[in-house]
């Protein structure tokens, strides 16, 4: 049963102030804590330099960056478990972050940075894809459990990569290049490209919810209501790919955003994805601030990967949304 156009904003509403709450905090936690006094004479124009430093300079950019991030999972992970119908689909199952990282990983053993990580790790992704999708199709068909099966074995073969780079880097980029796999936003430089890329897509989205709740309950119920199946699948795919590979520019390797998001919303909100989709952009987005404000503030002023504390948090939660579902 699909959810009334007219309630879709309340939850939407109560998300949205969650996220700015979440930001909030985020500004104001730190090493260096502040006042909302503090936020709000900076906000004027006003307030010392130093707290117009951390604020403007560092903090903001850092803070939307983490809920770009979040947004993008967690919408690519809603998008892999429409397509496969299964609510253990997601981006990094399936091998999406793998190819990024390895991409990303090659430019960065190859001493290179800036731009060529990102579209070395573009290019990953989208060859994973390309892969993945080339494999599981083979000679006739691809079916969902044939896609996640061959995503598993590609992400496990990333894996291995993985490993062998990191065994033949040198011992100075080691620190950085793992510190980048487990997840990490200090360096992410400008939030608006992944900030615009989520509001995109979330907008692109909304038209097809309806096909998306039809695609949900099988292909062959989905064509024979007039959805155009193929397309629309081919269509998730590769825009998950997109989300998941900016996300992995932006902050490196971040898991259980994308699996236990959506998972956690449609127990509460259903499975309309017209409410569904723009929810984990937010429920998304502030859980990684939330992460994030954690893991700079633990052990203050030193820094934890952003990706050991979703790990810690959608690791138990996992469990429980499973335990509630048996």
């Amino acid at each position: 049963m699909t959810t009334p156009q007219r309630s879709l904003w309340p939850p939407l509403a109560v998300l949205a102030l969650l996220g700015l709450a979440a930001l909030l905090l985020s500004v104001t936690l730190g090493s260096a804590a502040l006042s909302l006094g503090d936020v709000w004479a900076v906000v004027r124009g006003e307030g010392s330099s130093l707290a117009r430093t951390l604020i403007l300079d560092l903090r903001i950019p850092r803070s939307l960056s983490a809920f770009a991030v979040g947004g993008l999972l967690a919408v690519a992970g809603a998008l892999m478990q429409v397509l496969l119908r299964n609510p253990l689909a997601d981006p990094y199952v399936l091998g999406l972050s793998g190819g990024a990282s390895v991409g990303a990983l090659a430019a960065m053993l190859a001493g290179l940075g800036g731009a060529v990580i990102t579209g070395s790790a573009f290019a990953g992704a989208f060859l994973s894809t390309l892969l993945v999708f080339g494999l599981a199709h083979g000679t006739g068909s691809w079916t969902p459990s044939r896609l996640l099966l061959t995503g598993v074995v590609v992400a496990a073969g990333w894996g291995a990569v993985i490993t062998l780079m990191l065994a033949i880097s040198p011992a100075e980029r080691l620190p950085g290049m793992l510190y980048w796999l487990m997840g990490d936003l200090s360096y992410s430089r400008s939030p608006w490209p992944p900030l615009a890329l989520l509001l995109t897509i979330c907008l692109l989205l909304l038209p097809l919810g309806r096909s998306l709740n039809v695609m949900a309950r099988g292909p062959l119920q989905a064509a024979a209501l007039g959805v155009n199946v193929r397309p629309l699948e081919w269509t998730i795919y590769l825009v998950a790919s997109a989300l998941t590979a900016t996300a992995v520019t932006t902050a490196g390797s971040i898991g259980f955003v994308g699996l236990v998001v959506p998972h956690m919303l449609r127990l509460v909100l259903g499975n309309d994805q017209r409410l569904i989709l723009p929810a984990c952009a937010l429920a998304g987005g502030t859980l990684l601030v939330l992460a994030d404000t954690l893991a700079r503030t633990m052990i203050a002023p030193e820094q934890l990967p952003v990706g050991v504390i979703t790990a810690l948090l959608g690791v138990p939660s996992f469990l429980f949304l499973l335990y509630r579902s048996r």
